[in-house]
């Protein structure tokens, strides 16, 4: 190891607690990933706080301080002020490298010479066979050119959560992952967008990637040539789509029940036209609410004795097969971005509920007939995850994005969720979300939920998560070996490096 690499050197501490002296002229940082080499390997750590180190007593530098302040104390200097006064960095040991990495169980040297990592250092950071590239990784603000994958036939299944507080980059993030994906054939993504902010129907997109004709798909109820128009027939819709979505009583239950009961496919429009039902205690009331609710929430109206749809989504006579298409387009492994801009929040979630029902039932029934392992997998990517993963909203009964986080990964289904509010998603569900890629938040109970349900020990990096500027990242996951933090791309610079191969991409954010 050569002493100009050196920026550190271990000088107390414990497995978590490594006390770092820094050398004077070097700067660590927060974050810095550093190596200490020894004769059988290395030891990878990460710096998690910083702190001053003197040899001179604290009430010695304030009285000299007070000199120099007061103007008393001209020419007044430490003697020899970088060996008497230092950066001290407290870091945690993540990985031990001899044969093969592994966890960190023995101390790295006494007294060992430290250095910033290097490209050469991480060489178990290799490209699976099934790849989502997230990013190049980071030490500290300092970018080495390694680039992060995660296997997606592992995470995608597993589930995924992307949370942080609003302008770190999530939506950025999510494009770099879908781009990597289009093109692959190998996974299914269901994407809902709030914004239309995914396909780039103003301006960059994922419609710019060059395999978007044969891999990508596009629905909206005001498409753009060359995509598809987003209408769905009523009669597709089942009771059991509306859980956890739309919050009914009791009564309206079983309202809802004898209506689908007693007029199958057709109970929407006749709950609409407030047909009786005979021998049915079907109270006035409660079809009255059962009709307001149809109304303002989906925007379903009977006028001059027809069914009219205000938002153009929903019909009485067409979309017969669109749900089928689209889970038949996931089934062969491509991207389907269904724009819900113009959508209430439960008319969007009620259609990706009935997307995802369809999905998850052609897998259930495959898993039974022992087809499953031929099918690829299926991923819902979901904006504020709470609105359906939320406690609340799973105690008024489970819906089909809730049975997904749970059982979902036997069927080769799974959540890529977003959100700003980790803390107010179930503990269950969040222990079986086994990705997770943390962007920075100044909220600390969301800090502490994501800390507490992350698959590597976070609980020293409280600071590093709030300190994560814009576009920079913390990927913890059962499949890697420690939680690896990372710069991720801007994504309009991935569209650009498409029309210039061989240029790399800037991975820092500009504003």
């Amino acid at each position: 190891m050569m002493s100009m690499t050196v920026c550190g050197q271990i000088v107390a501490g414990e497995i978590g607690k490594i006390l770092i002296r820094e050398k004077g002229g070097e700067k660590i940082e927060l974050g810095d990933l550093l190596v200490v080499e020894d004769p059988a390997g290395y030891t990878i750590m990460q710096v998690y706080d910083l702190l001053y180190g003197s040899q001179i007593s604290q009430l010695a530098r304030e009285q000299v301080a007070g000199l120099k302040l007061e103007g008393l104390g001209v020419g007044l200097e430490f003697f020899e002020p970088q060996l008497r006064n230092y950066v001290l960095a407290e870091a945690k040991a993540v990985l031990r490298m001899t044969d093969h990495p592994q966890s960190a169980k023995v101390l790295p040297d006494f007294f060992g010479m430290v250095r910033h990592i290097e490209q050469k250092d991480l060489p178990f950071l290799s490209k699976p066979d099934d790849p989502i590239y997230i990013g190049k990784v980071r030490s500290g603000s300092k970018i080495i050119d390694v680039p992060v994958y995660l296997n997606g036939q592992e995470a995608l299944t597993h589930h995924i959560l992307v949370p942080s507080a609003t302008g770190r980059g999530k939506s950025n993030l999510v494009k770099v992952m879908l781009w990597s994906i289009i093109g692959q054939s190998k996974f299914g993504i269901l994407v809902l967008d709030a914004h239309d902010e995914y396909y780039g129907r103003t301006g960059k997109g994922l419609k710019d990637h060059n395999k978007a004709k044969e891999g990508l798909l596009y629905y909206s109820i005001n498409p753009v040539p060359g995509t598809s128009t987003l209408i769905i027939n009523l009669k597709a819709i089942l009771p059991d789509h509306l859980n956890g979505i739309i919050p009914l009583t009791d009564a309206q239950e079983q309202a809802v029940s004898r209506y689908r009961h007693e007029f199958k496919e057709d109970w929407i429009e006749h709950i609409l036209r407030g047909t009786t039902i005979e021998a049915a205690a079907v109270k006035p009331v409660t079809l009255g609410v059962l009709q307001r609710i149809i109304k303002t929430k989906l925007s379903i109206y009977v006028e001059n004795n027809e069914i009219v749809c205000r938002n153009r989504v929903f019909s009485s006579t067409g979309g017969e097969s669109t749900i089928k298409e689209i889970v038949a387009a996931l089934q062969a492994g491509k991207t389907a971005i269904i724009d819900t801009s113009k959508l209430g929040d439960e008319a969007e979630l009620l259609i990706g509920s009935m997307i995802a029902t369809e999905a998850f039932t052609t897998y259930e029934n495959c898993k039974a007939e022992g087809t499953l392992t031929e099918k690829v997998p299926i991923s819902v990517v979901i904006e504020e995850a709470p609105r359906v993963l939320g406690s609340e909203q799973l105690q008024k009964g489970d819906n089909i994005y809730g049975r997904i986080a749970r059982e979902g990964r036997k069927f080769k289904i799974g959540l890529l969720a977003i959100t700003q509010l980790t803390s107010v998603i179930p503990r269950d569900i969040l222990t079986n979300i086994n990705t997770k890629i943390i962007l920075g938040n100044e909220m600390a109970t969301e800090r502490h939920a994501l800390i507490e349900s992350a698959a590597q020990d976070l609980s020293d990096d409280d600071r590093l998560i709030a300190s994560l500027d814009k576009g920079e990242a913390i990927v913890t996951s059962i499949f890697q070996k420690f939680a690896v933090p990372i710069q991720i791309p801007l994504f309009d610079e991935l569209v650009k490096e498409q029309k210039t191969p061989g240029k790399q991409p800037p991975l820092q954010y500009t504003g």
